[in-house]
C-alpha cells in the first residue's frame, strides 16, 4: 500500500509518501480501501511529536477515512465486502489501505461522496460526545463554540442549530465570522477585535451561555467561566492556547453551579467509540441525509501532498475541513 509516514518530529516537510506491506484486519476489524482521509489538528500534533498514537495503533497519521470494505476480520458480521463506509481510526488513515474496528465504521451517508464522508468521523464523534453527551446541550439552550470556522466548529454550529440551540461562535476574522453565521450561528465574534465575554453578556442580556466548547485552554478558561450562565458547562477538548495549567475562581464555580469537564477521543475504547457511532447513526445521519447538516470541505490534496495540507491547516487560512484523496 501507499502511505504517508512521519520521518521524525518536525514541520510539514517531515511527511513522506512511501510504500508498506498491506495491513491485515485483526479480529473485529475490517480492511478499507481508502478513497479519502480527513486532516485534523491531532495529526499536526502527532507530526510534531506531541501526540503519540496509543499502544497498538498505527504510527501512520490520520484519524478518519472513507472508502470501501475489501476484507473482513474474524468475527465481523455487520459489514460485507463492497460496503461503502466512513470510519474513525486511532491512526493509519493517511494510506491507500486502512484497518478499522468494525464498531467504529458507519455507512457512507446517502448522497455524500467519499471526500465529504471522510470529513465526518473525527469531528462528528468529537462534537457529539462532548456537546450533546458530556455537555448535555438541549434544544432551547445556548452555546458558544471557539474556533467556529474550523472542522470542529463548523460541525458543532450546524449540529447545535439543527437540534434547536441558540449558537454563537468565535473566529479570527470578520470573513470567518460571516461563514459561521451562514452555518447557523446567531453571531460570529471576531476574537481579534472583540472581547467574547462582553459580546456574550451583551447578546444574552447578561445571563451568559449554557455551554462552551473550548479548544484553547490557558487564559481562555477564566474568561469562559465568566461567560457561562448559572448551571453552565465548560467542556475542554483542546489546548491550542497558552497552557494547560490555569488559576480559576472556585467561588464563581460554586456560586453559579458551573461544571468544568473535558475529554479526549483517540485513547477511548472501541466499545466507547462504538456507542458514539451508534448514537450518530440514530441521531445525526438523518440530518445529514436530509441535507440539514453537511461536512464543510474547503480543499482536497493528493495523498502525496499531505505536507501542503498540514501547512494550510497550521496557517488557519481555511474554513471547514481539508481532505487527502488517494
Amino acid at each position: 500500500m501507499y502511505c504517508v509516514e512521519i520521518a521524525h518530529p518536525g514541520g510539514p516537510d517531515v511527511l513522506h509518501l512511501t510504500e508498506r506491506p498491506d495491513p491485515e484486519p485483526a479480529r473485529g476489524e475490517v480492511l478499507i480501501q481508502v478513497e479519502a482521509a480527513g486532516v485534523n489538528r491531532p495529526d499536526v500534533m502527532q507530526r510534531r511529536g506531541l501526540y503519540p498514537p496509543p499502544p497498538g495503533a498505527s504510527d501512520i497519521p490520520g484519524l478518519e477515512v472513507a472508502g470501501t470494505v475489501v476484507r473482513l476480520g474474524e468475527g465481523v458480521t455487520q459489514w460485507r465486502k463492497g460496503d461503502a463506509v466512513c470510519a474513525l481510526v486511532a491512526g493509519g488513515g493517511y494510506a491507500s489501505l486502512c484497518v478499522a474496528p468494525a464498531p467504529q465504521c458507519l455507512p457512507m451517508p446517502t448522497g455524500l461522496d467519499a471526500v465529504t464522508a471522510a470529513a465526518i468521523p473525527e469531528t462528528f464523534f468529537t462534537v457529539w460526545t462532548n456537546v450533546f453527551d458530556r455537555g448535555r446541550l438541549r434544544a432551547g439552550e445556548s452555546a458558544l463554540f471557539h474556533g467556529g470556522s474550523g472542522g470542529i466548529g463548523t460541525t458543532a454550529i450546524q449540529l447545535a442549530a439543527a437540534r434547536g440551540a441558540r449558537v454563537f461562535a468565535t473566529a479570527g476574522s470578520d470573513e470567518k465570522c460571516r461563514a459561521c453565521e451562514s452555518l447557523g450561528a446567531e453571531r460570529g465574534i471576531n476574537y481579534r477585535t472583540t472581547d467574547f465575554v462582553e459580546a456574550i453578556q451583551s447578546v444574552t442580556g447578561g445571563t451568559g451561555v449554557d455551554l462552551i466548547l473550548d479548544i484553547m485552554g490557558g487564559s481562555y478558561t477564566p474568561r469562559n467561566l465568566a461567560a457561562l450562565a448559572v448551571d453552565g458547562r465548560l467542556v475542554q477538548i483542546g489546548l491550542q492556547g497558552d497552557g494547560s495549567s490555569v488559576t480559576v475562581d472556585l467561588w464563581r464555580i460554586m456560586s453559579r453551579r458551573l461544571t468544568l469537564t473535558g475529554s479526549t477521543l483517540r485513547a477511548r475504547t472501541v466499545a466507547e467509540k462504538g456507542d458514539i457511532a451508534a448514537a450518530l447513526h440514530a441521531e445525526v445521519w438523518p440530518l445529514i441525509e436530509q441535507g440539514k447538516v453537511k461536512p464543510l470541505v474547503q480543499r482536497t490534496f493528493p495523498l502525496g501532498e499531505a505536507s501542503a495540507a498540514h501547512a494550510l491547516l497550521e496557517s488557519s487560512a481555511h474554513v471547514g475541513k481539508l481532505v487527502l484523496v488517494t
